[in-house]
């Protein structure tokens, strides 16, 4: 790997453990500034106080939020977007560059693509040209991989599933950000099919604290590489006590009840 990358990298992934906890908070462009990041100097602040290895979000966290009040955490800067008053609110498009991010001090990048969405061409064209600028300037790249559109059922179906992380590994992407699909046995299908760390994303918001929890737990035990996990933490009743839970888990090794007694 390019030592860019490795050195990057290095911002994203804990160096015992070779996990991560990433938290999104992309959110503002697609729905606005909703419960939990109104303010994204203190959301982001909350995130790395429990120990969140990353951020992840737009140019505008870069310019207002990311460095907080002084914490120290990675950031990832999202490249591609679409809001909730969108015809085609699946249509992710490009809004800013590699070249961008590297100006603003990113240690990585993303790239949303929904497979199955009607211009899954499109955003797979956009993907494999931003792994082709990260490459050239050793930038690490994670592609959010997600099952949805007219063919797509369910989005945690784990035939869906495996086809959108390898897409996303195919392409060039470093990590693969997607969902779980339910099941221990199944997640580790998809980890078995994609030759790149694989992140479990959070989706809608769960009615408990165990519940995401377990997600995490079963998740790492499957062979996943952590967490990017944006509206369940950002928006529970306390963040920074529930990050210091997951990391419990992903960097610690804890069962569920361990890390909730601890």
């Amino acid at each position: 790997m390019w030592i860019g990358k490795s050195v990057r990298l290095e911002r994203i992934f804990n160096r015992d453990t070779s996990n991560t906890i990433i938290v999104p908070m992309d959110h503002g462009v697609s729905v606005g500034p909703i419960r939990g990041l109104e303010d994204l100097r203190i959301a982001v602040n909350r995130v790395a106080e429990g120990g969140a290895n990353a951020v992840l979000g737009h140019i505008g966290l870069a310019k207002h939020g990311h460095r907080g009040y002084g914490r120290d955490v990675g950031l990832i800067m999202h490249l591609s977007a679409s809001t909730s008053l969108a015809p085609d609110p699946n249509r992710k498009v490009l809004v800013k560059t590699v070249e961008e991010a590297i100006k603003f001090g990113a240690d990585a990048v993303s790239v949303h693509v929904n497979v199955g969405a009607q211009n899954e061409s499109e955003m797979l064209a956009t993907l494999g040209h931003i792994s082709e600028r990260c490459d050239y300037w050793g930038m690490p790249l994670l592609a959010m991989m997600y099952p949805r559109g007219e063919n797509v059922d369910d989005e945690h179906d784990v035939e869906h599933v495996k086809l959108a992380a390898r897409v996303g590994a195919e392409l060039g992407a470093d990590i693969v950000k997607t969902n779980y699909t339910g099941e221990v046995d199944t997640f580790k299908e998809v980890i078995a099919g994609c030759p790149v760390p694989v992140v479990v994303a959070g989706g809608p918001q769960m009615d408990t604290e165990l519940e995401l929890l377990q997600m995490v737990r079963d998740s790492i035990d499957a062979g996943g590489r952590g967490v990017a996990i944006g509206r369940n933490i950002f928006q529970a009743k306390d963040p920074t006590s529930l990050v210091r839970k997951i990391a419990r888990v992903v960097h610690e090794g804890y069962d569920v009840d361990e890390a909730v007694r601890r």
